[in-house]
């Protein structure tokens, strides 16, 4: 008989988190590889939570490092910061580890399955998908018909919950994130001083060195951190917050997940993001 691997992304995220629930709930026979692409950027609120997580799930969240960290990839890319256009992090990090750990068994004909956190209501989204002809790529949330609430629920009922920073910030993956809003890096300045004042330091260098991209288009984080801009951020941020409670409809019978950033924001919780950074 042909041998099988099955494995599933944990990426720190509420999706992906739900998603190992509703497996070691439905689907308890499965021998499933639960794993973590670590960048070593990470919030520490995503450890906690992958701690969280290992306790209900009964065995390990198996750690992949990368053969080189973000400082050597930095170097490489002659300092110039990932961007949405030019994804590097992603590339080098978190696809590259989860490659690796995968090639020989892939290369000897084993069937790796993997199971991947998108939700019913996200039809246009896609998960990683492999080159590779003994990838199979599956899809349990999606096939269930469970959506953001859903997620919310299955998290709920497990006593497992979400991440805790989720009260301030939208997305799991790494601690400067490019695709974070302005009200994000404010506020990670606030709960996380030193991670923004890494992200300051790298994005100095970069822009000495001819990076065309900061880590918040159109502005430094030295110009975005100034008090009056801060100040003018969270004005903008509370404006819109006040404008989506106006316009949204109330339905009492149905169950929503707690607002967001990205709701105020009008985007998808996840759009543009890779799915094994943000799920």
């Amino acid at each position: 008989m042909t041998q099988e691997r099955h494995i599933l992304g944990i990426s720190g995220g509420r999706d992906s988190a739900a998603l190992a629930v509703y497996m070691r709930q439905y689907h308890p026979a499965l021998p499933i590889e639960y794993f973590f692409t670590d960048t070593g950027k990470e919030l520490p609120e995503v450890y906690e939570f992958l701690d969280k997580l290992e306790g209900f799930l009964g065995k390990p969240i198996k750690r992949l490092n990368p053969d080189r960290d973000f400082d050597f990839w930095l170097s490489e890319y002659g300092n110039f910061l990932p961007s949405p256009r030019t994804r590097w992090c992603t590339r080098q990090l978190k696809l590259r580890p989860l490659e690796h750990w995968l090639r020989a068994d892939l290369d000897a004909g084993i069937t790796v399955h993997s199971y991947v956190a998108i939700r019913s209501d996200e039809p246009s989204r896609e998960g990683y998908q492999s080159t590779h002809t003994n990838m199979k790529v599956h899809l349990p949330l999606r096939d269930a018909g469970i959506d953001r609430a859903g997620v919310i629920e299955i998290l709920s009922q497990a006593d497992v919950g979400e991440p805790a920073y989720y009260g301030w910030r939208s997305r799991s993956g790494c601690t400067f994130c490019f695709f974070q809003q302005k009200i994000e890096w404010v506020r990670l300045a606030e709960h996380h001083p030193q991670r923004f004042a890494e992200a300051v330091d790298y994005e100095k260098t970069a822009l000495k060195d001819g990076s065309p991209f900061t880590w918040s288009q159109g502005e430094s984080l030295t110009e975005l951190i100034e008090p009056k801009r801060v100040d003018q951020i969270k004005l903008d941020y509370d404006k819109r917050r006040e404008r989506l409670r106006r316009n949204r409809r109330i339905n009492p019978l149905s169950a929503r997940a707690s607002e967001t950033i990205d709701d105020v924001y009008g985007i998808d919780e996840a759009a543009g993001g890779c799915v094994i950074c943000h799920k």
